[in-house]
Protein backbone atom coordinates (compact mmCIF):
# COMPACT_ATOMS: atom_id res chain seq x y z
CA UNK A 1 0.00 0.00 0.00
CA UNK A 2 1.48 3.25 -1.34
CA UNK A 3 2.38 5.98 1.63
CA UNK A 4 -0.14 8.56 0.46
CA UNK A 5 -3.12 5.59 0.93
CA UNK A 6 -1.73 4.99 4.42
CA UNK A 7 -2.34 8.88 5.33
CA UNK A 8 -5.53 9.01 4.29
CA UNK A 9 -6.87 5.92 5.72
CA UNK A 10 -5.59 7.17 8.96
CA UNK A 11 -7.77 10.50 8.47
CA UNK A 12 -10.52 8.17 8.69
CA UNK A 13 -9.26 5.80 11.01
CA UNK A 14 -9.15 8.84 13.67
CA UNK A 15 -12.07 10.19 12.36
CA UNK A 16 -14.07 6.81 13.51
CA UNK A 17 -12.42 6.91 17.04
CA UNK A 18 -13.45 10.00 17.47
CA UNK A 19 -17.13 9.42 16.03
CA UNK A 20 -16.74 6.42 18.47
CA UNK A 21 -15.94 8.12 21.05
CA UNK A 22 -18.73 10.73 20.57
CA UNK A 23 -21.23 8.16 20.43
CA UNK A 24 -20.30 6.08 23.74
CA UNK A 25 -19.42 8.37 25.88
CA UNK A 26 -20.64 11.33 24.69
CA UNK A 27 -24.06 10.47 26.31
CA UNK A 28 -22.32 9.58 29.47
CA UNK A 29 -21.55 13.13 29.31
CA UNK A 30 -24.85 14.43 28.33
CA UNK A 31 -26.59 12.03 30.99
CA UNK A 32 -24.17 13.87 33.61
CA UNK A 33 -24.81 17.18 32.32
CA UNK A 34 -28.56 17.10 32.45
CA UNK A 35 -28.27 14.79 35.81
CA UNK A 36 -29.38 18.00 38.12
CA UNK A 37 -32.17 18.98 36.73
CA UNK A 38 -33.78 15.50 35.22
CA UNK A 39 -33.87 13.89 38.63
CA UNK A 40 -35.43 15.73 41.34
CA UNK A 41 -35.04 13.66 44.22
CA UNK A 42 -31.76 10.97 45.18
CA UNK A 43 -33.97 7.86 44.07
CA UNK A 44 -34.32 9.57 40.71
CA UNK A 45 -30.73 10.69 39.88
CA UNK A 46 -29.48 7.01 41.08
CA UNK A 47 -31.82 6.34 38.03
CA UNK A 48 -30.08 8.92 35.76
CA UNK A 49 -26.88 7.88 37.20
CA UNK A 50 -27.62 3.87 36.42
CA UNK A 51 -28.48 4.18 33.19
CA UNK A 52 -24.68 5.25 32.30
CA UNK A 53 -23.39 3.09 35.33
CA UNK A 54 -22.62 -0.02 33.68
CA UNK A 55 -20.79 1.36 30.91
CA UNK A 56 -19.14 4.34 31.33
CA UNK A 57 -15.27 3.06 32.51
CA UNK A 58 -15.52 1.13 29.12
CA UNK A 59 -16.75 3.97 27.27
CA UNK A 60 -13.62 5.61 27.71
CA UNK A 61 -11.19 3.18 26.18
CA UNK A 62 -12.46 5.22 23.19
CA UNK A 63 -11.15 8.77 24.23
CA UNK A 64 -7.68 6.93 25.19
CA UNK A 65 -7.35 5.00 21.92
CA UNK A 66 -7.98 8.74 19.89
CA UNK A 67 -5.21 10.34 21.72
CA UNK A 68 -3.08 7.26 21.74
CA UNK A 69 -3.87 6.75 17.84
CA UNK A 70 -2.91 10.82 17.06
CA UNK A 71 0.25 10.49 18.83
CA UNK A 72 1.48 7.41 16.97
CA UNK A 73 -0.08 8.85 13.77
CA UNK A 74 -0.13 12.68 14.01
CA UNK A 75 3.40 12.84 16.13
CA UNK A 76 3.43 16.76 14.69
CA UNK A 77 -0.34 17.43 15.28
CA UNK A 78 -0.30 15.83 19.05
CA UNK A 79 2.96 17.97 19.92
CA UNK A 80 1.17 21.50 18.42
CA UNK A 81 -2.22 20.39 20.13
CA UNK A 82 -0.99 19.44 23.36
CA UNK A 83 1.28 23.10 23.15
CA UNK A 84 -1.54 25.26 21.97
CA UNK A 85 -4.68 23.51 24.28
CA UNK A 86 -2.44 22.72 27.43
CA UNK A 87 -4.36 24.62 29.86
CA UNK A 88 -7.88 23.91 27.97
CA UNK A 89 -6.89 19.98 27.79
CA UNK A 90 -5.68 20.39 31.88
CA UNK A 91 -8.95 22.03 32.46
CA UNK A 92 -10.61 18.91 30.45
CA UNK A 93 -8.52 16.48 32.09
CA UNK A 94 -9.38 17.70 36.29
CA UNK A 95 -12.76 18.18 35.14
CA UNK A 96 -12.80 14.05 33.85
CA UNK A 97 -11.46 13.35 37.85
CA UNK A 98 -14.49 14.32 38.76
CA UNK A 99 -16.52 11.13 36.53
CA UNK A 100 -14.98 8.26 38.49
CA UNK A 101 -15.11 9.64 42.26
CA UNK A 102 -18.76 10.79 42.14
CA UNK A 103 -20.07 7.43 40.17
CA UNK A 104 -17.61 5.90 43.27
CA UNK A 105 -18.06 8.20 45.79
CA UNK A 106 -22.11 9.35 46.12
CA UNK A 107 -23.16 6.56 47.39
CA UNK A 108 -20.77 6.15 50.21
CA UNK A 109 -22.77 8.44 52.78
CA UNK A 110 -26.76 8.58 52.75
CA UNK A 111 -26.55 12.21 53.55
CA UNK A 112 -28.32 14.96 51.15
CA UNK A 113 -25.42 17.12 51.05
CA UNK A 114 -22.76 14.61 50.58
CA UNK A 115 -24.60 13.30 47.87
CA UNK A 116 -25.66 16.58 46.14
CA UNK A 117 -21.95 18.00 45.89
CA UNK A 118 -21.17 14.64 44.10
CA UNK A 119 -24.11 15.27 41.69
CA UNK A 120 -22.77 18.43 40.93
CA UNK A 121 -19.23 17.13 40.42
CA UNK A 122 -20.82 14.97 37.82
CA UNK A 123 -22.69 17.47 36.13
CA UNK A 124 -18.79 19.06 36.09
CA UNK A 125 -16.83 16.20 34.33
CA UNK A 126 -19.77 16.19 31.42
CA UNK A 127 -20.37 19.78 30.90
CA UNK A 128 -16.22 21.01 30.73
CA UNK A 129 -15.58 18.43 28.11
CA UNK A 130 -18.54 18.71 26.39
CA UNK A 131 -17.90 22.48 25.80
CA UNK A 132 -13.83 22.41 25.72
CA UNK A 133 -14.07 19.33 22.68
CA UNK A 134 -16.33 22.01 20.63
CA UNK A 135 -14.32 25.50 21.62
CA UNK A 136 -11.22 23.39 19.92
CA UNK A 137 -12.65 22.60 16.85
CA UNK A 138 -14.02 25.99 16.75
CA UNK A 139 -10.49 27.35 17.14
CA UNK A 140 -9.37 24.81 14.76
CA UNK A 141 -11.61 26.28 12.21
CA UNK A 142 -10.18 30.04 12.69
CA UNK A 143 -6.77 28.48 12.99
CA UNK A 144 -4.26 28.65 15.64
CA UNK A 145 -1.65 31.00 16.30
CA UNK A 146 1.81 28.58 16.02
CA UNK A 147 4.51 28.69 13.87
CA UNK A 148 7.83 26.03 12.90
CA UNK A 149 10.93 27.07 12.51
CA UNK A 150 13.31 25.73 10.56
CA UNK A 151 14.50 23.06 12.35
CA UNK A 152 10.82 22.00 12.86
CA UNK A 153 10.80 23.48 16.56
CA UNK A 154 6.73 24.59 16.94
CA UNK A 155 6.13 27.67 19.37
CA UNK A 156 2.59 28.72 20.30
CA UNK A 157 2.18 32.50 20.55
CA UNK A 158 -1.50 32.14 22.14
CA UNK A 159 -3.18 31.93 25.36
CA UNK A 160 -6.24 30.42 27.18
CA UNK A 161 -8.69 32.96 27.03
CA UNK A 162 -7.73 34.09 23.51
CA UNK A 163 -9.24 30.29 22.76
CA UNK A 164 -12.70 31.18 24.17
CA UNK A 165 -13.57 33.95 21.21
CA UNK A 166 -17.33 34.29 20.02
CA UNK A 167 -17.51 31.78 17.53
CA UNK A 168 -15.24 29.07 19.21
CA UNK A 169 -17.83 29.32 21.95
CA UNK A 170 -20.49 28.82 19.44
CA UNK A 171 -19.18 25.48 18.23
CA UNK A 172 -18.61 24.57 22.58
CA UNK A 173 -22.37 24.84 22.53
CA UNK A 174 -23.00 22.91 19.28
CA UNK A 175 -20.85 20.35 21.26
CA UNK A 176 -22.66 20.54 24.55
CA UNK A 177 -26.33 20.63 23.47
CA UNK A 178 -25.94 17.94 21.11
CA UNK A 179 -23.94 15.32 23.60
CA UNK A 180 -27.09 16.84 26.06
CA UNK A 181 -29.47 15.63 23.10
CA UNK A 182 -27.78 12.55 23.07
CA UNK A 183 -27.44 11.70 26.61
CA UNK A 184 -31.25 12.66 27.30
CA UNK A 185 -32.17 10.20 24.40
CA UNK A 186 -30.62 7.18 26.23
CA UNK A 187 -31.63 8.14 29.60
CA UNK A 188 -34.74 7.94 27.95
CA UNK A 189 -34.55 4.80 26.78
CA UNK A 190 -32.94 2.99 29.28
CA UNK A 191 -35.59 4.52 32.18
CA UNK A 192 -38.98 4.94 32.76
CA UNK A 193 -41.76 7.09 34.50
CA UNK A 194 -41.22 10.85 35.49
CA UNK A 195 -37.35 10.41 34.95
CA UNK A 196 -38.37 9.15 31.06
CA UNK A 197 -40.70 12.20 30.89
CA UNK A 198 -38.35 14.87 31.88
CA UNK A 199 -35.49 13.26 29.85
CA UNK A 200 -38.01 13.59 26.58
CA UNK A 201 -38.18 17.81 27.61
CA UNK A 202 -34.82 17.96 27.38
CA UNK A 203 -34.10 15.85 24.60
CA UNK A 204 -36.49 17.89 22.25
CA UNK A 205 -35.11 21.35 24.03
CA UNK A 206 -31.29 20.41 23.43
CA UNK A 207 -32.38 18.78 19.84
CA UNK A 208 -34.07 21.74 18.96
CA UNK A 209 -30.68 23.83 20.15
CA UNK A 210 -28.29 21.66 19.04
CA UNK A 211 -29.99 22.09 15.11
CA UNK A 212 -29.94 25.66 15.36
CA UNK A 213 -26.64 26.04 16.42
CA UNK A 214 -25.20 23.92 14.17
CA UNK A 215 -26.93 25.93 11.07
CA UNK A 216 -25.38 29.15 12.32
CA UNK A 217 -22.43 27.67 12.92
CA UNK A 218 -22.14 26.71 9.28
CA UNK A 219 -23.90 30.06 8.05
CA UNK A 220 -20.81 31.59 9.74
CA UNK A 221 -18.05 29.43 8.59
CA UNK A 222 -19.39 30.00 4.73
CA UNK A 223 -19.45 34.01 5.43
CA UNK A 224 -17.63 35.12 8.05
CA UNK A 225 -14.87 31.93 9.05
CA UNK A 226 -11.55 32.36 6.47
CA UNK A 227 -10.32 28.86 5.77
CA UNK A 228 -7.22 27.55 3.91
CA UNK A 229 -6.18 26.00 0.81
CA UNK A 230 -2.81 24.86 -0.33
CA UNK A 231 -1.48 26.37 -3.04
CA UNK A 232 1.88 24.47 -3.43
CA UNK A 233 1.61 21.68 -1.86
CA UNK A 234 4.70 18.56 -1.64
CA UNK A 235 4.76 15.41 -3.03
CA UNK A 236 2.00 13.03 -1.03
CA UNK A 237 4.72 10.43 -0.73
CA UNK A 238 7.03 13.24 1.30
CA UNK A 239 8.73 13.17 4.60
CA UNK A 240 6.52 14.92 7.27
CA UNK A 241 7.68 18.49 6.92
CA UNK A 242 4.87 20.97 6.74
CA UNK A 243 7.27 23.74 5.55
CA UNK A 244 7.75 22.25 2.06
CA UNK A 245 3.92 23.49 1.17
CA UNK A 246 2.22 26.90 1.04
CA UNK A 247 -0.54 27.95 2.11
CA UNK A 248 -3.32 30.87 1.45
CA UNK A 249 -5.91 31.70 3.94
CA UNK A 250 -9.18 32.99 2.04
CA UNK A 251 -13.03 33.58 2.98
CA UNK A 252 -15.34 30.60 2.39
CA UNK A 253 -12.17 28.04 1.54
CA UNK A 254 -14.00 25.77 4.02
CA UNK A 255 -16.71 24.95 1.64
CA UNK A 256 -14.52 24.16 -1.37
CA UNK A 257 -14.43 20.74 -1.03
CA UNK A 258 -18.04 20.43 -1.09
CA UNK A 259 -18.06 21.93 -4.59
CA UNK A 260 -15.06 20.12 -5.70
CA UNK A 261 -16.92 16.66 -4.05
CA UNK A 262 -20.80 16.90 -3.46
CA UNK A 263 -21.18 13.75 -1.97
CA UNK A 264 -19.21 15.33 0.78
CA UNK A 265 -23.16 17.19 1.61
CA UNK A 266 -24.53 14.51 3.20
CA UNK A 267 -22.92 15.24 6.24
CA UNK A 268 -24.80 18.73 6.97
CA UNK A 269 -27.60 17.07 5.83
CA UNK A 270 -27.43 13.82 7.71
CA UNK A 271 -26.45 16.34 11.38
CA UNK A 272 -30.05 18.10 10.75
CA UNK A 273 -32.45 15.27 10.14
CA UNK A 274 -30.78 13.22 12.82
CA UNK A 275 -31.30 16.48 15.04
CA UNK A 276 -34.84 16.83 13.51
CA UNK A 277 -35.45 12.88 14.24
CA UNK A 278 -34.73 13.53 17.18
CA UNK A 279 -36.56 16.57 18.40
CA UNK A 280 -40.22 15.09 16.64
CA UNK A 281 -39.96 11.91 18.14
CA UNK A 282 -38.62 13.59 21.73
CA UNK A 283 -42.21 12.62 23.13
CA UNK A 284 -43.37 9.52 21.85
CA UNK A 285 -42.47 6.27 22.62
CA UNK A 286 -39.97 5.57 20.10
CA UNK A 287 -37.09 5.76 21.99
CA UNK A 288 -34.48 3.92 20.05
CA UNK A 289 -35.70 5.97 16.83
CA UNK A 290 -35.02 9.05 18.97
CA UNK A 291 -31.92 7.74 20.26
CA UNK A 292 -30.51 6.78 16.33
CA UNK A 293 -31.44 10.06 15.54
CA UNK A 294 -29.20 11.82 18.35
CA UNK A 295 -26.63 9.38 16.62
CA UNK A 296 -27.01 10.93 13.24
CA UNK A 297 -26.62 14.33 14.79
CA UNK A 298 -23.26 13.58 16.28
CA UNK A 299 -21.78 11.55 12.78
CA UNK A 300 -23.32 14.43 10.83
CA UNK A 301 -21.70 17.30 12.74
CA UNK A 302 -18.09 15.67 13.47
CA UNK A 303 -17.92 14.41 9.39
CA UNK A 304 -19.06 18.28 8.35
CA UNK A 305 -15.88 19.79 10.33
CA UNK A 306 -13.66 17.16 8.73
CA UNK A 307 -14.91 17.20 4.89
CA UNK A 308 -14.73 20.75 5.23
CA UNK A 309 -11.10 20.87 6.80
CA UNK A 310 -9.62 18.02 4.84
CA UNK A 311 -6.93 17.56 4.12
CA UNK A 312 -6.02 20.36 6.76
CA UNK A 313 -5.88 19.08 10.44
CA UNK A 314 -4.26 22.30 12.51
CA UNK A 315 -4.15 25.15 10.20
CA UNK A 316 -2.01 27.96 11.45
CA UNK A 317 -3.27 31.57 11.86
CA UNK A 318 -0.05 32.94 12.46
CA UNK A 319 1.97 30.92 9.57
CA UNK A 320 0.12 29.41 7.28
CA UNK A 321 3.12 27.51 5.94
CA UNK A 322 3.50 26.04 8.96
CA UNK A 323 -0.54 24.02 9.09
CA UNK A 324 -0.39 20.61 9.43
CA UNK A 325 -2.11 18.69 6.73
CA UNK A 326 -3.01 14.68 6.34
CA UNK A 327 0.01 14.88 3.94
CA UNK A 328 3.11 16.18 6.19
CA UNK A 329 1.62 15.75 10.01
CA UNK A 330 2.09 11.90 10.03
CA UNK A 331 4.49 9.06 11.03
CA UNK A 332 6.49 7.28 8.63
CA UNK A 333 5.20 4.48 6.45
CA UNK A 334 6.04 1.42 8.14
CA UNK A 335 4.49 2.96 11.40
CA UNK A 336 1.11 3.39 9.90
CA UNK A 337 1.67 -0.24 8.13
CA UNK A 338 2.38 -1.67 11.80
CA UNK A 339 -0.66 0.41 13.61
CA UNK A 340 -2.92 -0.67 10.62
CA UNK A 341 -2.66 -4.25 11.13
CA UNK A 342 -2.75 -3.87 14.79
CA UNK A 343 -6.13 -1.97 13.80
CA UNK A 344 -7.49 -5.06 11.43
CA UNK A 345 -6.86 -7.71 14.23
CA UNK A 346 -8.32 -6.04 17.18
CA UNK A 347 -11.14 -3.24 16.34
CA UNK A 348 -13.43 -6.13 15.26
CA UNK A 349 -12.70 -7.73 18.69
CA UNK A 350 -13.64 -4.42 20.67
CA UNK A 351 -16.72 -3.96 18.46
CA UNK A 352 -17.64 -7.59 19.42
CA UNK A 353 -17.17 -6.98 23.07
CA UNK A 354 -18.64 -3.80 23.38
CA UNK A 355 -21.81 -5.05 21.52
CA UNK A 356 -22.33 -7.99 23.48
CA UNK A 357 -21.85 -6.12 26.58
CA UNK A 358 -24.47 -3.41 25.80
CA UNK A 359 -26.69 -6.59 24.54
CA UNK A 360 -25.91 -7.77 28.42
CA UNK A 361 -26.76 -4.28 29.71
CA UNK A 362 -29.74 -3.60 28.20
CA UNK A 363 -33.26 -3.09 29.85
CA UNK A 364 -34.69 0.08 31.78
CA UNK A 365 -33.48 0.97 35.30
CA UNK A 366 -35.97 1.65 37.90
CA UNK A 367 -36.45 2.72 40.95
CA UNK A 368 -37.76 -0.89 42.35
CA UNK A 369 -35.01 -2.51 40.66
CA UNK A 370 -32.41 -0.42 42.61
CA UNK A 371 -33.95 -1.00 45.84
CA UNK A 372 -33.51 -4.93 45.30
CA UNK A 373 -29.61 -4.63 43.94
CA UNK A 374 -28.61 -1.78 46.72
CA UNK A 375 -25.48 -3.30 47.01
CA UNK A 376 -24.77 -3.59 43.64
CA UNK A 377 -26.12 -0.27 41.68
CA UNK A 378 -24.62 2.99 42.13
Amino acid sequence: MDYATLKVIWWVLIGVLLIGFSLTDGFDMGAAVLLPFIGKTDAERRVVINTVGATWEGNQVWLITAGGAMFAAWPLVYAASFSGFYFAMLLVLFALFFRPVGFDYRGKRDNPKWRGAWDWALFIGGFVPALVFGVAFGNLLQGVPFQYDTDLRVTYYGSFWALLNPFALICGLVSLTMLSAHGAAFVKLKSDGVVAQRASKALRLMAGLAVVLFVVAGGLVATLIGGYAITNAAPYDAVANPLLKSVEPGAGLWIANYVTYPWMAAAPIVGILGGVIAFVLAGSRLEKTAFIGTSLLIVGVILTAGFSMFPFIMPSSLDPRSSLTVWDATSSKMTLEIMLVAVIIFLPIVLAYTTWAYRIMRGKVTVDALDDKRNTMY
